[in-house]
């Protein structure tokens, strides 16, 4: 068989996590291995398009990467008949907009989430991909991710029985930008420029939730502690966005899932993210990279005093999940995944309407907090 060349034009690689993750740990590392291999034995040899607003960053960019390919033009990228797929990991404000001028144009689409910065506008960019017929996704990398893969083996299994409640804290201590550089960029703190916490995080809760059952209401208060921080040329200024959340949302099947989620805590737990699943029949505890577990019958009995210190070691209690296979990079995982979708037809659920649902959460949660009430999370199905 031929191998096959599929130019993918990806708008908004020159910020921290379209650099590292998609371009050098995702499409060029397939490049580098000759291509993904189909079940046909055709090899597909991703051809990036780089695309941005600053020439001298994407040329700077190109070259360290090793492409001749690169523009500020994006609907001249998108008139580029061979190339076939648009991925956007740009502005937030901008996603819903782009994406839209790619379906037109008759792309496949990949994006980061979340697809858009309000529900309205994600469920329009979805009904008009689904119109058009063209293929679509949205990353939803903490699934690839190994510790949440045992997690999910572990729910596929029924090592816990019944379910009880699914805890998440998530996040770090962001620097303000005064002493010691941010290490996020400064308008993830202003609401206008599509920062905030409960935007970027509540769509990453939301895949992470549905493991374990549909979320059916949630309450939530966001927070702005930090008022004051310094962007990149060490300029002070006002944030308006949320940088901390704190949810409650209930599942079906009457599970509680109690979310922290601060740019302003410091971490003293496994990981930066971390799950916490207890049932019937055993609890388990997920970073991103490890997991561990803690079976009914092992579980110690715990008693609380003031007088006598605990004699137990409750951390001595959990068994770590061993890796059973080798894991890829969780963003390459999923990019092998969407152009496996594009080139064989495979199955791919992770799309913009699954997209659409994490904004939906965001928008509800930022609701409540306005409310200060519970708000129920309608069923969102194409």
């Amino acid at each position: 068989m031929t191998d096959r060349k599929l130019g993918i034009i990806m708008n908004g690689v020159t910020g921290r996590m379209g650099t590292n993750q998609h371009l050098f740990h995702s499409i060029l590392a397939v490049r580098k291995e000759g291509g993904l291999a189909l079940a046909d034995g055709t090899r597909v040899m991703p051809d990036p398009i780089l695309v941005g607003r600053n020439a001298e960053k994407l040329q700077a960019l190109a070259r360290s990467a090793g492409l001749d390919r690169w523009t500020t033009d994006l609907d001249g990228a998108l008139a580029d008949a061979e190339a076939e797929v648009y991925f956007d990991a740009g502005s937030t404000v901008l996603r819903a907009g782009n994406l839209t001028k790619a379906i037109a144009a008759g792309k496949h689409v990949y994006c980061e989430k979340p697809i858009a910065d309000g529900l309205d506008a994600a469920v329009k960019v979805y009904k008009l991909a689904a119109k058009k017929g063209c293929r679509h996704g949205v990353v939803q990398d903490k699934l690839w991710a190994p510790g949440i893969l045992k997690l999910r083996k572990l729910v596929a299994t029924g090592f816990f029985g019944r379910i009880l409640t699914v805890r998440i804290e998530g996040c770090y201590w962001v620097f303000e930008g005064d002493l010691a550089p941010a290490q996020r960029p400064s308008w993830n703190y202003r609401k206008e420029d599509g920062g905030g916490m409960i935007l970027d995080m509540m769509p990453h809760y939301r895949y992470v939730l549905d493991i374990f059952g549909a979320p059916k209401r949630i309450v939530c208060v966001g927070a702005t502690h930090i008022p004051e921080r310094w962007d990149e040329k060490g300029r002070p200024f006002d944030a308006t966005a949320d940088d901390a959340a704190y949810a409650i949302i209930e599942l079906e099947g009457g599970i509680v899932a109690p979310i922290v989620s601060s740019w302003c805590l410091r971490v003293r737990r496994e990981d930066i993210i971390t799950v916490q699943v207890d049932g019937t029949d055993g609890s388990a505890v997920a970073g991103l990279g490890r997991c561990f577990v803690q079976r009914r019958e092992t579980t110690p009995r715990g008693q609380w005093s003031l007088d006598v210190a605990d004699p137990v070691d409750f951390h001595a209690g959990w068994q770590e999940v061993p890796d059973q296979e080798p894991y890829k990079n969780a963003f390459r995982a999923e990019w092998e995944l969407f152009l496996r979708h594009i080139c064989e037809d495979s199955p791919f659920p992770w799309d913009l309407l699954a997209g659409a649902r994490g904004v939906q959460l965001a928008d509800l949660a930022q609701r409540s907090w306005r409310e200060g009430r519970w708000m129920e999370v309608p069923a969102l199905d194409g």
